[in-house]
């Protein structure tokens, strides 16, 4: 299977595991361009929400490097009033994002299905 492949197999599976999915890319975080993407709402543009989650990611990793931390970063989690944005590094250079309903989903379900499926890929 081709990485294309494996990037839309995972979006997919995210979406069919998740309650209240709303959408989900993965992002190549020097371009902040979308690899692979899907979403269930017309209206969530999951172009323009990868281009600023980068920049939320980079930086994060400039206030690591700031405060002298040896550490990385695995994830990243926004609470909204109504839904809850998880943002996932893959590796050094990308990473998944997903965004679902908070009233029909939570945040383990989110974590251990994005986790689950990262690690089918890997």
């Amino acid at each position: 299977m081709s990485r294309q492949e494996d990037l839309n197999n995972l979006i997919a599976n995210i979406s069919n595991d998740l309650d209240g999915f709303i959408g989900a890319s993965v992002v190549d975080l020097d371009t902040g361009m979308s690899l692979a993407s899907a979403s269930k709402m017309a209206n969530f543009d999951l172009d323009v929400a990868s281009a600023y989650n980068s920049e939320m990611v980079k930086a994060k990793y400039k206030t690591i490097k700031a405060l002298g931390l040896d550490t990385g970063l695995e994830d990243m989690l926004l609470t909204l009033d109504d839904q809850l944005h998880l943002i996932r590094m893959l590796d050094d250079q990308s990473f998944i994002y997903v965004a679902v309903d908070r009233h029909s989903s939570n945040l383990a379900l989110l974590r251990t299905s994005v986790k689950r499926r990262i690690a089918e890929v890997a």
